[in-house]
């Protein structure tokens, strides 16, 4: 593989308290413990916010991709996905991805097979499948 483009990321203290920096850009987080895994829930970013955050925004450029390959003008297009954590049979820990395209400008058939096509292509897809559960659906507005 030919590498495009790097980037780098540095923490130091981990998830509770720690600090995130990515070199060569404004992003800095302090991070912090969700409640809902026992933390005290004070302000900061967690890794599963940071990995959601990053899938959207690769999945939805996977998605005006497809469609541009299909010479398919999108109106709108949004990608929400949502990260889980969670025990898994082994006693670690594991992550959920449910991903959903919303599409304005085309029938559910087209959103439907666009999502799809997207899911092949983008990286963080590409990444995950057969590593963790992904499901991936369309919604058109």
């Amino acid at each position: 593989m030919k590498i495009l483009y790097k980037t780098k990321a540095v923490s130091t203290g981990g998830r509770d308290g720690g600090k995130v920096k990515v070199e060569n850009s404004h992003l800095e987080f302090n991070m912090a413990i969700p409640s809902e895994m026992g933390g005290s829930g004070k302000p900061g970013a967690n890794p599963e916010q940071l990995f959601a955050a990053g899938y959207s925004a690769c999945f939805e450029s996977a998605l005006r991709d497809a469609a541009r390959r299909k010479k398919i003008d999108l109106k709108a297009v949004s990608v929400a996905v949502e990260i889980g954590i969670g025990r898994d049979d082994k006693g670690g820990y594991s992550l959920s991805a449910n991903i959903v395209g919303t599409i304005s400008g085309v029938d559910q058939a087209t959103a439907d097979m666009l999502v799809q096509e997207a899911h092949q292509g983008c990286p963080y897809s590409r990444a995950t499948r057969g590593n963790i559960e992904v499901t991936v659906s369309a919604c058109v507005e």
